[in-house]
């Protein structure tokens, strides 16, 4: 099944339930914060999107990690390991499934990707 990991107070992670919804698209919602995505999940994700996808490279801790200067340097499973460990890290929407990968929420990725 579909997972979706969403921040309840994030428009644009609305905004992609929405659509999912709209769609018949059956999913598992999961708080990003509280349950971030496995190290597995990610490193799947990073195997189709790369890994600087996978990162909120607008949120605060990101910025406060110093991540910009940082990430270059790191390695996958560092990287891994503080995005698993800090769900703000994540950029969100993170969707992954069976032959689907997705962070943010970009209509006609998702169309390319899950349409119906």
């Amino acid at each position: 099944m579909l997972k979706v990991y969403l921040y309840k107070n994030c428009s644009t992670c609305r905004d992609a339930k929405k659509w999912l919804q709209a769609r018949g698209i059956d999913f598992e919602e999961k708080a990003i914060r509280e349950t971030p995505p496995t190290v597995e999940e990610l490193a799947t994700a990073a195997a189709s999107l790369g890994l600087q996808r996978l990162f909120n490279t607008s949120g605060g801790d990101y910025r406060e990690l110093g991540l910009k200067d940082r990430l270059p340097g790191m390695s996958r499973e560092e990287a891994f390991g503080l995005l698993a460990a800090n769900g703000n890290l994540v950029k969100r929407p993170f969707v992954i499934g069976k032959g689907v990968a997705l962070t943010g929420f970009k209509e006609a990725e998702w169309e390319m990707a899950l349409g119906r």
